[in-house]
């Protein structure tokens, strides 16, 4: 077999270890998400949620080793795009990286109406339709003015932050067990496959983030070890906590719980009392703002490479000449977000978001195993290999395809009309991108 070998990034310090990997995990995963989730969840599975929540650590176990192993072959800069590309060819790289700018877009605004609903608990004035669409306004604005401006963002506070966006939930965990009314634990009937499936990938929303803490795969020490011990950690730390913060929801709120539009801080009103609730829900808005303001910064550079390579108008790659940074695409993207979190629930948000993350992580998936069996790998380095040959990507496979069937006709139309908008761009373009690489 013929082996491609694919330089590796030099200069980098193999310094994070397992621990430092699975916190990694954790702080990308615990966002506003799971704020929201336990609601969802309830309404669907009630005092059954606990089994959804492991279909998603098994689902997202399974595909963080796909995107360990791929990511250990490819040190091309653009993640899940550039492993897809690299075994499969530029069309499907770029089709992977049209649904990850999708996740952007989705998660983004999914996040944001989980900020404005928590701020509207706090303040009546953002609960109201007028309030809301004008919070939301003034707090894309700002996003937009700070990353215009060329504010840089560090992972120094990565620790801290961590600490802040869990100390509320352990609280809530640690006190709230003791309010617990165990007749709200008792399943009433056995919930059906499809159910399961449906609100597996609802849930789906607050698991999702592995393949972003892998992007330190070139600063991670003995990666063949670290990878697979720091995503067990992670993900068995942050299921743990959610199903814990599940149990206390709906052993507090009990049939309250389905529905609520902020379900844990009105666990908290119950079990710890007014102060308990004004925690958790000055948890929430910092939590997700967080979250905000770091896709504030990334998600505009998609838009920004698609105009780069050829394949949107080159004024949405402008350079602002004094704070160096790509302003309309930043304008453009936050525009578009804060028009969908306006418009849209954060339901129907997160599915979309699942739907196009799932078919990024489905590409992934098969990268992995192509690279493994073309024996891509960057130089003078030993990649991360699964077990079992092809057994994890099969099963990863299997295990989305087996979500994405619960998926709606109208929300596979949405996804058909990106595709189809996509695709057309993709062969109306090629004259222009061929010229581009020919003057590059």
């Amino acid at each position: 077999m013929t082996t491609s070998a694919i330089p590796s990034e030099r200069g980098l310090v193999r310094a994070v270890g397992t621990v430092g990997l699975a916190a990694g995990i954790a702080n990308i995963m615990i966002g506003g998400g799971i704020y929201r989730l336990p609601a969802a969840v309830a309404e669907t599975l009630g005092a059954s949620a606990p089994i959804a929540y492991i279909v998603c650590a098994v689902v997202m176990g399974l595909i963080g080793l796909c995107i360990a192993e791929a990511g250990s072959r490819v040190s091309l800069t653009g993640g899940p795009y550039a492993y897809v590309e690299v075994a499969f060819g530029p069309f499907a790289g770029y089709m992977t990286g049209v649904m990850t700018w999708m996740v952007g877009i989705t998660a983004f605004a999914a996040v944001a109406t989980v900020f404005i609903e928590s701020l509207g608990a706090m303040v009546p004035f953002f609960a109201a339709p007028q309030g809301r669409a004008l919070g939301l306004i003034a707090a894309f604005g700002f996003l937009a003015t700070v990353n215009i401006g060329g504010v840089k963002h560090g992972n120094r506070l990565n620790t801290m932050m961590i600490i802040v966006k869990t100390l509320p939930l352990l609280v809530l965990v640690g006190i709230g067990l003791f309010a617990i009314d165990p007749v709200f634990l008792q399943p009433t009937e056995t919930p059906a496959i499809s159910t399961i499936a449906r609100t597996s990938i609802v849930l789906l929303f607050a698991f999702t983030g592995v393949e972003s803490a892998l992007i330190v795969g070139g600063e991670l020490k003995d990666p063949a070890r670290t990878v697979p011990r720091g995503i067990f950690l992670g993900m068995a730390g942050v299921t743990i906590l959610y199903m814990s913060i599940q149990l206390v929801a709906q052993g507090v709120l009990g049939p309250d719980l389905a529905g609520a539009k902020t379900p844990l801080a009105d666990a908290a009103a119950i079990a710890i009392g007014p102060w308990g609730r004004q925690l958790l829900l000055v948890g929430v808005i910092i939590s997700t703002f967080g979250y905000l303001s770091g896709m504030a910064l990334a998600s505009p550079r998609s838009l920004y490479a698609f105009a780069r390579d050829g394949f949107l108008p080159k004024g949405l790659a402008a350079v602002h000449s004094r704070f160096h940074t790509p302003w309309i695409a930043v304008l453009v993207q936050l525009g578009v977000t804060c028009l969908v979190a306006i418009t849209s629930s954060f339901g129907a948000l997160a599915v979309i978001s699942n739907v196009a993350a799932l078919l990024c992580y489905l590409g992934c998936a098969g990268a992995a195993w192509q690279l493994r069996k073309t024996g891509v790998q960057m130089a003078g380095t030993t990649p991360f290999q699964m077990a079992g040959g092809p057994t994890i990507p099969i099963l990863s496979c299997l295990a989305i395809l087996g979500l994405l069937t619960s998926i709606t006709g109208s929300e596979w139309l949405v996804l058909v009309e990106v595709i189809t908008v996509a695709t057309v761009i993709f062969f109306m373009t090629s004259a222009h991108r061929a010229t581009l690489r020919t003057a590059g």
